[in-house]
């Protein structure tokens, strides 16, 4: 099987090499005529991916503004809300104590009236 693929390999390889030298001689530009095109083409496309770099990078500026605005709203709005849920603990601790004096003060009269109905 190996031996296969290593047959396979180096006829792929033969052709390549045969077509290409076949390519050259029937070409219908010069040398000079084709490198100068390969280099055109070359810095054509070298300069297409500087636009594409260019452009990635001002998409990825504008979504990392708006991901950093995000943010700080975000962190804007749970503060608030951090501040609104220590407002009610407060209201919530204070009605607490509130009831709880209540309840003493009953139970201390509740106490006062059992000790005074013993003696």
């Amino acid at each position: 099987m190996s031996n296969q693929i290593g047959g396979f390999t180096k006829g792929i390889i033969l052709g390549g090499i045969i077509g290409a030298v076949i390519g050259i001689l029937y070409a219908p530009k010069s040398g000079r005529e084709t490198r100068d095109g390969v280099n055109r083409k070359a810095e054509e496309l070298l300069q297409k991916a500087k636009e594409e770099y260019e452009e990635g990078l001002k998409r990825g500026s504008k979504a990392y503004a708006a991901a950093v605005k995000e943010l700080k709203t975000l962190k804007a709005s749970t503060k608030e809300t951090v501040g609104e849920m220590e407002e009610k603990v407060e209201e919530f601790a204070e009605l607490g104590k509130e009831a709880l004096q209540d309840t003493k003060g009953r139970l201390t009269k509740v106490v006062d009236a059992a000790v005074q109905a013993f003696k």
